[in-house]
């Protein structure tokens, strides 16, 4: 089966059933490949477990070598949501290509994103009908928390990790979603790394690994 997106496909180290999936989504002008390389350490430790990481739908205006989940063009919050709602309808029909491969449900599936990715984790983790093991963020947001207050389905478990330093998206982010998620009763821990810019060090990527392997009792 192909799926709607071209994926990274990452398979266990170990040969037995697959019954786990991580799925990791890029941040901006990024793609599959360089998320995937959080796997080089996590496969170790998730057996029976692949790891999809898909490239974005577009290309990245900024970056034509990269892909985006939504356009960043305009400075118009109304127009980036329409386009984060159109990578959502795309990216539930990718999940549901994994769930019928795979022969899985949302219970086993941990969806993790970084910056942009992240955002779209949020978004499409907890308005999916159906709960998924875990979210993990990274460095990244809540688009629009008005919206996403109406369109709330579930109460997925949710991490959340961002640098102090961080120059792209600002930490105080991670503050605003925290508050949130606690008052739409979803279980949320949260992370800030010290001396941390907009990327994923090692200390926040051990941090995942070890929510990931608690939540899909690993």
């Amino acid at each position: 089966m192909t799926f709607c997106l071209d994926t990274k496909i990452i398979e266990p180290n170990n040969t037995e059933k697959i019954d786990r999936v991580v799925v990791l989504l890029h941040g901006y002008g990024g793609d599959g490949a360089d998320i995937s390389m959080l796997t080089l350490n996590w496969k170790r430790f998730l057996r029976n477990t692949i790891f999809l990481s898909p490239n974005g739908h577009q290309k990245c205006l900024v970056n034509p070598m990269g892909y985006q989940w939504f356009d960043l063009s305009k400075d118009d919050e109304k127009y980036i949501l329409n386009e984060s709602k159109d990578a959502e309808v795309i990216l539930n029909r990718y999940i549901s290509e994994v769930k019928e491969k795979y022969n899985i449900s949302n219970s086993k599936i941990a969806l993790c994103g970084f910056s942009q990715g992240c955002m779209m984790a949020i978004n499409l983790g907890l308005t999916s009908h159906e709960k998924f093991n875990c979210i993990v963020g990274f460095s990244g947001k809540i688009i629009n928390k008005n919206d996403l207050q109406l369109r709330i389905k579930n109460n997925s478990n949710v991490l959340l990790i961002h640098g102090d330093a961080d120059e792209i998206v600002p930490v105080s982010n991670i503050l605003e979603a925290k508050d949130f998620l606690i008052r739409n009763n979803i279980d949320v821990n949260t992370k800030i790394i010290k001396n941390c810019g907009h990327n994923i060090p090692a200390e926040a990527s051990s941090l995942a690994l070890n929510y990931i392997k608690k939540n899909l009792s690993l």
